[in-house]
Protein backbone atom coordinates (compact mmCIF):
# COMPACT_ATOMS: atom_id res chain seq x y z
CA UNK A 1 0.00 0.00 0.00
CA UNK A 2 1.22 3.46 -0.90
CA UNK A 3 1.28 6.09 1.81
CA UNK A 4 1.50 9.78 1.01
CA UNK A 5 2.91 11.91 3.82
CA UNK A 6 2.29 15.61 3.63
CA UNK A 7 0.12 18.51 4.70
CA UNK A 8 -3.47 18.94 3.53
CA UNK A 9 -2.97 22.58 2.58
CA UNK A 10 0.20 21.92 0.52
CA UNK A 11 -0.35 22.47 -3.23
CA UNK A 12 2.11 19.76 -4.23
CA UNK A 13 0.43 17.28 -1.89
CA UNK A 14 -2.94 18.15 -3.41
CA UNK A 15 -1.54 17.56 -6.92
CA UNK A 16 -0.14 14.18 -5.86
CA UNK A 17 -3.44 13.12 -4.28
CA UNK A 18 -5.39 14.24 -7.34
CA UNK A 19 -3.04 12.36 -9.67
CA UNK A 20 -3.31 9.18 -7.61
CA UNK A 21 -7.11 9.38 -7.46
CA UNK A 22 -7.37 10.03 -11.22
CA UNK A 23 -5.16 7.00 -11.93
CA UNK A 24 -7.05 4.72 -9.52
CA UNK A 25 -3.96 4.21 -7.40
CA UNK A 26 -4.95 3.25 -3.88
CA UNK A 27 -3.18 5.25 -1.19
CA UNK A 28 -3.43 6.41 2.36
CA UNK A 29 -2.80 10.07 3.21
CA UNK A 30 -0.96 10.89 6.43
CA UNK A 31 -0.99 14.56 7.41
CA UNK A 32 2.28 15.14 9.26
CA UNK A 33 0.80 18.12 11.04
CA UNK A 34 -2.45 16.48 12.19
CA UNK A 35 -1.43 12.81 12.33
CA UNK A 36 2.11 13.40 13.50
CA UNK A 37 5.69 12.99 12.41
CA UNK A 38 8.08 10.91 14.47
CA UNK A 39 11.75 10.01 14.51
CA UNK A 40 11.01 6.45 13.37
CA UNK A 41 9.49 7.77 10.12
CA UNK A 42 12.44 10.06 9.48
CA UNK A 43 14.98 7.31 10.21
CA UNK A 44 13.08 4.82 8.01
CA UNK A 45 13.04 7.28 5.12
CA UNK A 46 16.69 8.23 5.63
CA UNK A 47 17.60 4.53 5.39
CA UNK A 48 16.15 4.54 1.86
CA UNK A 49 17.41 7.91 0.60
CA UNK A 50 19.71 10.74 1.62
CA UNK A 51 18.39 12.65 4.65
CA UNK A 52 19.14 15.97 2.92
CA UNK A 53 16.34 15.25 0.44
CA UNK A 54 13.84 15.30 3.30
CA UNK A 55 14.67 18.87 4.33
CA UNK A 56 12.68 21.59 2.57
CA UNK A 57 15.21 24.35 2.12
CA UNK A 58 12.75 26.34 0.00
CA UNK A 59 10.14 26.75 2.72
CA UNK A 60 9.28 29.95 4.51
CA UNK A 61 9.93 28.09 7.77
CA UNK A 62 13.51 27.36 6.64
CA UNK A 63 14.11 30.99 5.70
CA UNK A 64 12.98 32.07 9.18
CA UNK A 65 15.72 29.97 10.81
CA UNK A 66 18.79 32.16 11.49
CA UNK A 67 21.64 31.59 9.06
CA UNK A 68 23.96 30.61 11.89
CA UNK A 69 21.59 27.73 12.74
CA UNK A 70 21.21 26.66 9.09
CA UNK A 71 24.97 26.50 8.47
CA UNK A 72 26.56 23.08 8.87
CA UNK A 73 23.22 21.30 9.15
CA UNK A 74 23.52 17.73 10.38
CA UNK A 75 21.04 14.88 10.13
CA UNK A 76 20.28 15.00 13.86
CA UNK A 77 19.71 18.76 13.88
CA UNK A 78 17.59 18.59 10.73
CA UNK A 79 15.45 15.80 12.17
CA UNK A 80 14.98 17.72 15.44
CA UNK A 81 13.87 20.78 13.46
CA UNK A 82 11.47 18.73 11.29
CA UNK A 83 9.95 17.09 14.36
CA UNK A 84 9.44 20.52 15.91
CA UNK A 85 8.23 22.14 12.68
CA UNK A 86 6.80 19.57 10.22
CA UNK A 87 6.61 22.20 7.46
CA UNK A 88 10.38 21.72 7.13
CA UNK A 89 9.70 18.27 5.65
CA UNK A 90 9.87 18.34 1.87
CA UNK A 91 6.49 17.21 0.64
CA UNK A 92 5.00 14.92 -0.26
CA UNK A 93 6.87 11.84 0.83
CA UNK A 94 5.53 8.86 -1.11
CA UNK A 95 6.36 5.51 0.43
CA UNK A 96 5.60 1.98 -0.65
CA UNK A 97 7.54 -1.27 -0.28
CA UNK A 98 8.71 -0.89 -3.91
CA UNK A 99 9.90 2.71 -3.89
CA UNK A 100 10.33 5.94 -2.03
CA UNK A 101 9.99 9.44 -3.46
CA UNK A 102 10.16 12.95 -2.06
CA UNK A 103 8.39 15.72 -3.93
CA UNK A 104 5.96 15.01 -6.73
CA UNK A 105 6.31 14.91 -10.48
CA UNK A 106 3.68 13.17 -12.62
CA UNK A 107 6.28 11.75 -15.00
CA UNK A 108 8.68 10.57 -12.32
CA UNK A 109 5.90 9.05 -10.26
CA UNK A 110 4.34 7.38 -13.31
CA UNK A 111 7.73 5.84 -14.15
CA UNK A 112 8.20 4.63 -10.56
CA UNK A 113 4.71 3.17 -10.43
CA UNK A 114 5.09 1.31 -13.75
CA UNK A 115 8.39 -0.26 -12.62
CA UNK A 116 6.99 -1.16 -9.22
CA UNK A 117 4.00 -2.93 -10.73
CA UNK A 118 5.71 -4.56 -13.72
Amino acid sequence: MLTVYGIKSCDTCRKARKYLAEHDIEFRFHDVRDDGLDIQMLERWAARLEWEKLLNRQSLTWRKIPEVDRAGMTKNRAFALMLDQPTLLKRPVLESPQFMAVGFSEKRFGDFWKKANA
